[in-house]
């Protein structure tokens, strides 16, 4: 089940670094309401905190993983078969971001845990608590690096440097990956 916030605009194929760009919105988005559940601590929730919980738990188990997967199987092996000026940064900070990957993982999948005991029990206690919280800012801290070597680094460098085609199938494969149908199939 796709989660969103407002009106968002329909995925666009078309542009798949702008699409890639509007999912950062999103995760900024959802993990606010982290770090605000964090602040918490824990207690009884109400229905619009259990609702805003779920549903950023929601994201980041369901719809997180296709942006990453995005930028490991679509966006990086393509960068990394390119020869280009600076090259050796941009596959160094590509290692990075797939390390950020990793432990983001890892946090979310621990948070996504400790988020559902918390959905299910009511609340959570002290430790439990404090946890879940120090997850929310670490996850934060780790995104605000993490997008902002993405969109001033790796996406103008994929944009100004792989050839139209190869962006058009990057497109196609982050739509086939949300069930969607690229607009580079729609007779406009």
């Amino acid at each position: 089940m796709p989660v969103t916030i407002g009106s968002r605009p329909p995925a666009n194929s078309r542009d798949p670094i702008g699409w890639m760009t509007e999912c950062h919105r999103r995760v900024e988005n959802f993990l606010l309401v982290l770090l605000k559940a964090g602040e918490l601590q824990g207690r009884l929730l109400s229905k619009e905190e259990r609702d805003a919980l779920e549903t950023a738990l929601e994201y980041f188990r369901e719809a997180a993983p296709k942006h990453t997967e995005d930028e490991e199987r679509s966006l990086f092996p393509r960068l990394r078969n390119l020869e280009f000026p600076g090259r050796a940064t941009v596959l160094a900070l590509i290692d990075e971001l797939e390390r950020d990957h990793s432990v983001a993982q890892s946090w979310h999948q621990e948070m996504d845990e400790l988020g559902r005991r918390w959905l299910a029990a009511g609340s959570l206690p002290a430790v439990e608590a404090a946890r879940f919280q120090d997850l929310a800012r670490e996850l934060d801290r780790l995104y605000q690096s993490h997008i902002e070597i993405e969109e001033k680094r790796i996406f103008p460098a994929a944009a100004g440097r792989l050839p139209s085609d190869e962006l058009k199938v990057i497109g196609e494969e982050m739509a086939a990956r949300r069930g969607l149908r690229s607009t580079f199939d729609e007779h406009t």
